[in-house]
């Protein structure tokens, strides 16, 4: 019998340490959120820096090198261009990955920009060396959602730098690749449309977690005093 009197005091409580619980959960989600976008606003107020090499691929972390604004030289290899769906503030269409060959040696796949559905034709390659700056990105493997990628349809849904680079034959590339700023003119494939936006509820979430173990302790002690009074 005292065990069962116990048990449900018990179950009460462990409900109200677990409300709890998810309410400190998302408090530190909050915390890490908002040093992820003050750090990313530094980045992309800062100016380019070089592009970092194969040395430092292997260590590289998408919280620290994701969005850094970093410029890269070198020669885009012609014919290769790789069409990956996107859909954008100019509509449906697009985006133009290539592939740089830096003096080097090695490889990177730059995102050239936006190019309408209308106007998929009209990408024409920089010849000669260039110098692209822009926004480093970390690839995107697997697909978009509910949208896998296919290779051997060329139907590309995500900027998967390994799989276009198998697709491509290009041999290693670079894990990431360069969202390139726009060009003067309003050049064709547009750049710089890359959208930097980060969803941060978690404030939102915290309350509400927090109001949950409030009115349950709150339901508690009502039906306490109320099994009191009976």
């Amino acid at each position: 019998m005292t065990l069962r009197r116990l048990a449900a005091p018990a179950g009460a409580l462990a409900v109200f340490l677990a409300l709890m619980a998810l309410g400190l959960w998302q408090v530190q989600r909050l915390a890490w959120k908002t040093d992820l976008i003050a750090r990313v606003e530094v980045r992309l107020a800062a100016g380019p820096v070089p592009a970092p090499g194969p040395a430092e691929w292997a260590g590289m972390d998408a919280r620290d090198a994701e969005y850094r604004r970093i410029a890269v030289t070198g020669t885009y290899r012609a014919d290769s261009d790789t069409l990956v769906k996107a859909v954008t503030e100019r509509g449906p269409g697009f985006w133009v990955m290539t592939p740089l060959q830096t003096p080097e040696g090695w490889t990177v796949l730059v995102n050239r920009g936006f190019v309408a559905d209308t106007a998929r034709d009209d990408r024409p390659l920089p010849q000669g060396e260039v110098t692209v700056t822009g926004l480093l990105r970390m690839s995107q493997p697997g697909g978009a959602f509910l949208r896998g990628n296919d290779p051997a349809a060329g139907r590309w849904y995500s900027r998967d730098t390994a799989a276009i680079a198998a697709a491509q034959g290009l041999g290693p590339v670079a894990p990431w690749f360069l969202d390139a700023d726009a060009q003067g003119g309003g050049a064709q494939p547009i750049g710089g449309l890359t959208v930097v936006r980060f969803r941060n509820s978690h404030l939102g979430y915290a309350l509400t977690w927090f109001s949950l173990a409030a009115l349950w302790a709150g339901w508690l002690l009502w039906a306490r005093r109320r099994g009191a009074r009976d």
